[in-house]
């Protein structure tokens, strides 16, 4: 390659480069202006809204959406979808509830407990994904079904309770004044952002969903990078599931049924793309905080739960369609 060349090659590839970072920050300006109009009209509907006990408990909702939300958007980065988080979740946060209750764990081990159960069924849909060649799709679809059933096993379908009050920390406890949940929700989202843009994992994982079969062809060990990111996702998924058993003193076997679609949709909003190869995890934060708004305004405003599933959908498709626009411009100017 002559050096004309290879100088017209390294401009195409800045050009494209750019042209991905003002890609994904129309995407979080977008989501960050709706964000901020929700905040300000929830604020004005409803005299309830400012109030400190419901922005502590935003802050807890957002937790949960926020930490599955960016396990679910390490998996889409690669090309994946993760339709067994709220099945995991609800595993993990009742074997975490029964581990405190019948074992004597403290919060801590039993959260270990939670993790493990979570890093099981990742590694599972890893397995699934790359050495059975199920699609990711059908894959966790499958996963979904059996965690489900293992929860009502496991529980006899009725809710773990009588759990000491230190079972609360991680979802109602405060440390200086600051949610412990929304403390654990940061740590998640910095080291995740880190280990996304700074190391080889993440950029083994936006090249696989970016083009899997170039990224096997130049080496990339695709199969334990791509189970990697299942496992990882799956740790991600037990803690959240813990912290939501923690925010209701109980391990509810029903906990997380059509949590996938909130997640899918903070991860979506928050500029990450179906079709792979592109998300982070600022705007993943913006869409779960966005969520969790739209979640707790509905009760505040006393709309129906049903109401609140359609207007998630509604946002899921507008969030996919603008992916695609996006997408088309990006190609349309390369």
């Amino acid at each position: 390659m002559t050096t004309v060349e290879q100088s017209v090659e390294t401009r195409g590839r800045l050009a494209d480069w750019f042209r991905q970072r003002i890609s994904h920050a129309v995407s979080e300006f977008t989501a960050a202006v709706a964000l901020v109009v929700l905040f300000v009209a929830l604020s004005l509907a409803s005299p309830h809204f400012l109030t400190a006990d419901n922005l502590f408990n935003i802050g807890a909702q957002t937790a949960v959406i926020a930490i599955i939300a960016t396990a679910q958007t390490m998996v889409i980065i690669t090309r994946g979808i993760d339709l067994s988080v709220g099945s995991v979740a609800a595993l993990a946060g009742v074997l975490g509830a029964m581990a405190v209750r019948d074992l004597g764990f403290s919060v801590w081990a039993a959260t270990g407990v939670a993790v493990a159960v979570g890093a099981t069924a990742g590694l599972l849909n890893g397995l699934l994904v790359t050495v059975a060649r199920i699609p990711p799709f059908i894959a966790t679809l499958g996963t979904m079904s059996v965690g489900r059933g293992l929860v009502f096993i496991v529980t006899g379908a009725v809710g773990v309770y009588s759990l000491p009050r230190s079972f609360q920390l991680l979802g109602n406890g405060e440390l200086f004044g600051v949610p412990f949940a929304v403390l654990l929700t940061a740590v998640v989202a910095v080291g995740v952002a880190f280990l996304l843009s700074q190391t080889r994992f993440g950029q083994y994982a936006y090249a696989m969903g970016s083009n899997p079969e170039a990224a096997r062809r130049s080496g990339i060990p695709v199969g334990r990078y791509l189970t990697g990111v299942y496992v990882l996702a799956g740790v991600l998924v037990g803690l959240g599931g813990m912290i939501a058993a923690s925010r209701v003193n109980s391990g509810q076997p029903n906990y997380g049924i059509a949590l996938e679609l909130d997640v899918i949709a903070a991860a979506v909003i928050g500029g990450a793309s179906l079709f792979g190869g592109q998300g982070r995890i600022v705007g993943t934060m913006i869409g779960a905080f966005l969520i969790a708004l739209v979640r707790n305004g509905a009760v505040l405003l006393d709309i129906s739960i049903h109401y609140q599933q359609v207007i998630v959908g509604l946002i899921i498709w507008a969030a996919v369609y603008f992916d695609q626009y996006r997408r088309r411009r990006l190609e349309a100017r390369g």
